[in-house]
């Protein structure tokens, strides 16, 4: 019984030693790591979240910036950081779901090296092609593109970026042979598509409103499971022609491994409060977003379902990375 005495009593002190960390939670400044570079999506989305939880914390939220490699080297400096809950890193679904199938030698592994705590945003894409392409609906695409095999071309930010893996999906999907056109960043590629350059494309809204809205481009569906209220009136792929596709971007927070499941839960209840706040939904909707919520292990599902999602189209188109 002497045996088993020491033993049990360390492991008592450390639990209640966690547990009073917990309590004391925070007592210094959070570190949020940011994998791009300042004034893209990913870095204006985690400084809203992180103005807001800071805010309800009392202590400041500071971002840090490290950009490289596809998001790759600043998440791998967060699977790294000591798991105390003063590391945070703001995940998205390259980094934490494309990536994975992507590059061949992954610095970090999204399911055994961080805890969720929380998905903040989901962006849909837009199906949208050239007015001069004679269709008006997916079904009526996907017929002239069968009819024209190789014919047809489409437009993306670039290889191995989600609006060119979304396209791929949609190809995959609907048994098609279309083009891929890539371009550096989506803002040229958009431009070109509302000059008739390029047919068609799927990426996120902010990069094609202006387009849509001077009628230099029509959209044909949203990617996302149901229709969006930005636009009630466009249906979504899955309803016009091809069940189950959805394609959407992503954005949340995680924390190292081994992080307290207190600390965890905290930090998501404050992301919960930021995120239902009307002034982040109106900030989040300037860069196509709308406010999401749920729980740490929701959110550790959704990811490992969007690993499987996109390493099947990943696996099929044969690109990869390194």
């Amino acid at each position: 019984m002497r045996f088993f005495r020491r033993p049990l009593i360390i492991l008592i002190a450390g639990i209640a030693a966690g547990a009073a960390h917990a309590q004391n939670f925070p007592s210094k400044p959070i570190r949020m790591i940011v994998p791009f570079t300042p004034g893209g999506s990913t870095d204006v989305i985690a400084r809203v979240i992180a103005q807001k939880i800071g805010e309800t914390m009392g202590v400041q939220v500071i971002i840090d910036n490290r950009p490289g490699a596809g998001g790759n080297i600043g998440v791998e400096l967060a699977a790294k950081s000591p798991p105390d809950g003063y590391t945070l890193v703001m995940g998205h679904i390259g980094t934490m779901a494309v990536n994975p199938s992507l590059y061949k030698r992954l610095p970090y592994d999204p399911l055994r090296d961080f805890a969720p705590v929380a998905l903040v945003a989901l962006v849909p894409n837009l199906l949208a092609v050239h007015p001069a392409l004679p269709v008006k609906n997916v079904k009526e695409l996907i017929a002239l593109a069968r009819a024209n095999p190789g014919k047809l071309n489409y437009g993306s930010s670039g290889a191995g970026g989600t609006p060119y893996l979304a396209c791929e999906y949609f190809k995959l999907a609907a048994k098609l042979d279309i083009t891929h056109v890539p371009y550096k960043g989506a803002a040229p590629m958009a431009a070109d598509l509302a000059g008739g350059q390029v047919e068609m494309t799927i990426t996120g809204i902010p990069s094609l409103l202006p387009f849509v809205k001077a009628n230099r481009v029509r959209v044909l569906a949203v990617t996302t499971a149901q229709r969006i209220a930005f636009m009630p009136e466009v249906p979504t792929v899955a309803e016009a022609a091809l069940p189950g596709f959805e394609a959407i971007s992503w954005y949340g927070v995680l924390a190292p491994a081994a992080t307290p499941k207190e600390i965890v839960a905290r930090i998501n209840r404050e992301i919960g409060k930021a995120v239902a706040n009307p002034d982040t939904a109106e900030r989040l909707a300037a860069e196509g977003a709308n406010p999401s919520a749920g729980s740490p292990e929701q959110f550790g599902s959704f990811i490992r379902s969007e690993i499987l999602r996109w390493g099947k189209v990943i696996k099929a188109t044969g690109t990869t990375i390194d």
